[in-house]
């Protein structure tokens, strides 16, 4: 058994001065009961927490650390920067260089311009959108998360055709009336959203594989009738790949499924693991940016040289490893294998769903296509697994609607160790 005396001193010692004592909410641990782990350091596959424990790490920091934590080329890339100074405000040859490299890897992405993480992304591109237009309303999806900006906190009105509500106070009805929220992997809808706001729609926005409501894929031709949409119909097509931009392919989920965007959304990988964020597409609508267009977005630290040295390292081995993504997948299908077979032999309803190495355990026999179907999980039961599993050493994503990821440290040997917490968690849940 884990101690855990210094994590919770810690933690009634933050939220003396930290709202809720962290500084994003699902770092809580509301969702799953308990107090949050500490962390202190990490390497490969582990985090260790203050009290020294060792955790086999299923979130690697919401997607970024797809090679692992505390990878040294990033570390020695990182180091040499620090070197120049850690901030200029002012051009610099290795945000061409990172620029470059983007345009080069995502197809559909003629000019990218760089920010601190993706809500400022997916804000930027909204701003773009309606700049690039002339137009106000953007349709979202119910269970897509694209970050805190007002405009994506906005619960789906009685009907797809219904403008929304806002879900959080400070969201005003004025800002949510410009959002129309319809439900994951339902074209039609998206129609008859469309059609309620001729000419009216700015903007697309989505998730091309939720992580958000837990991972989630497209369904068969979802995508593609948006893009038909789209082209239809003058929209601006976004695809928000915070989480599945080079997490899926070396071009993101746009190069797994064939789909290009108008515009595409990046942050997590291209970092390194240091806040960044990016919005690129098509050249046409990336002049509209200032200074060259009149759509006005501007950052001090956009930018980073550090930020930006830790992410060129850490998509240069992506770039150079042939099989990173085939292997990635290897290990991924092996643990979706062995959870599976425990849940079977224990006769547990669930639904696992899987792409590349984002992987979702969902403790419901339906499918889980949109956020209505994964809202019927047994939320109690996800939360006895959480905890059961952090007993034995295994730390997951503190929420049923998060998708895992798997890095390239996690190997077949750690596979069986997590499996083997699996079993003896559910046994014990279900004694």
């Amino acid at each position: 058994m884990h101690q855990i005396t210094k994590s919770n001193n810690l933690f009634e010692e933050a939220q003396k001065y930290i709202p809720g004592g962290v500084n994003s909410p699902v770092r809580a641990f509301k969702a799953v009961g308990g107090n949050p782990i500490f962390i202190k350091k990490a390497k490969g596959a582990f985090i260790f927490d203050e009290d020294g424990n060792e955790y086999i790490e299923l979130i690697n920091s919401w997607g970024p650390m797809i090679l692992g934590h505390a990878n040294s080329k990033i570390e020695e890339a990182v180091q040499k920067a620090i070197s120049g100074s850690l901030s200029f405000g002012a051009p610099t040859a290795i945000e061409i260089e990172m620029a470059k490299t983007i345009c080069e890897m995502v197809p559909s992405i003629e000019k990218v311009r760089m920010v601190n993480s993706g809500t400022e992304a997916t804000m930027s591109a909204i701003r773009l959108a309606r700049g690039y237009t002339g137009r106000s309303k953007v349709i979202k999806f119910e269970g897509c998360y694209h970050g805190h900006g007002d405009s994506f906190l906005i619960a789906a009105g009685s009907g797809a055709i219904t403008l929304g509500e806002p879900n959080s106070p400070g969201v005003t009805k004025g800002t949510a009336q410009d959002t129309v929220t319809v439900p994951f992997n339902d074209v039609n809808k998206v129609h008859e959203a469309v059609r309620a706001n001729k000419e009216n729609v700015a903007a697309i926005i989505v998730e091309p594989v939720a992580g958000n409501m837990g991972c989630v894929l497209p369904a068969e031709g979802f995508l593609e009738g948006l893009r038909e949409i789209c082209n239809a119909e003058g929209i601006v097509l976004i695809f928000d790949e915070v989480m599945t931009g080079f997490r899926l392919s070396p071009s993101g989920a746009q190069g797994v499924f064939d789909v290009q965007p108008d515009i595409t959304t990046l942050g997590k990988i291209i970092g390194g693991g240091m806040p960044v964020g990016a919005y690129g597409g098509k050249r046409e609508i990336m002049d509209f940016v200032s200074p060259v267009g009149p759509v006005y977005q501007a950052g001090t630290l956009s930018g980073n040289p550090v930020a930006m040295a830790a992410g060129l390292a850490m998509l240069s081995q992506i770039k150079e490893d042939q099989t990173l993504y085939s292997d990635l997948a290897l290990i991924t299908a092996k643990l979706e294998n062995g959870l599976q077979e425990g849940l079977d032999n224990l006769g547990l309803p669930y639904t696992i769903n899987r792409i590349g190495s984002m992987i979702s355990v969902f403790f419901t026999s339906e499918k889980v296509s949109n956020f209505e179907d994964a809202k019927k999980s047994d939320l109690n039961l996800f939360g006895q697994y959480f905890r059961e599993m952090l007993k034995r050493g295994v730390y997951l994503p503190p929420s049923q609607f998060e998708s895992w990821f798997i890095s390239k440290s996690i190997t077949p040997n750690l596979v069986d160790r997590i499996v083997e917490a699996s079993n003896e968690s559910l046994r014990v849940i279900h004694q």
